[in-house]
């Protein structure tokens, strides 16, 4: 990635390009840390957008929550949600996995209101599965604080990605 000196002379545009989808689909949280500019380091670039996040009204964290596409079964995903889902092998599931993830996506849904959510990154599809089969026997209380912690998750690998492109 380029240096802190070269995202504080980023324009508008550019910036929203590099660090828009960092929360699937939420440019708006990076157009308000571009008013924030200039940032002395990184972790400071990063903490703004954290922070923006985990203030959020609750209305508006569930719009971020349902932005994220349903694992294994979306067919629009954004360039980042490919490869980690990828990365996750869920491309590459069975039959039998791909109707799984059909069925708990949809009973999840319905129950939550919102996608289940996972930082798939280092996890195989297995494991992704077994955490779906528990979560999805929690509290709506319990599962929406656990969603709004997986996309802070998320968030965090995206941009450790970026920084060190």
């Amino acid at each position: 990635m380029k240096s802190i000196d070269n995202i504080n002379q980023l324009n508008k545009s550019d910036f929203l390009s590099i660090f828009g989808n960092v929360f699937e689909k939420t440019e708006w949280i990076a157009d308000k840390v571009f008013e924030f500019k200039p940032f002395k380091d990184f972790n400071e670039l990063s903490s703004k957008l954290l922070d923006i996040y985990e203030n959020c009204h609750k209305e508006k964290i569930l719009i971020i929550l349902n932005s994220h596409p349903e694992l294994a079964v979306a067919k629009k995903l954004t360039h980042e949600s490919k490869l980690e889902q990828a990365g996750a092998n869920l491309n590459g599931c069975t039959f039998e996995e791909f109707d799984e993830f059909k069925k708990l996506n949809l009973e999840y849904k319905n129950k939550f209101g919102f996608p289940f959510i996972i930082a798939v990154k280092g996890k195989n599809k297995t494991e992704i599965l077994n955490n779906f089969r528990q979560r999805i026997l929690n509290d709506i209380e319990i599962e929406f604080k656990e969603a709004k912690k997986q996309v802070k998750k998320i968030a965090s690998f995206r941009l450790n990605e970026i920084i060190n492109q």
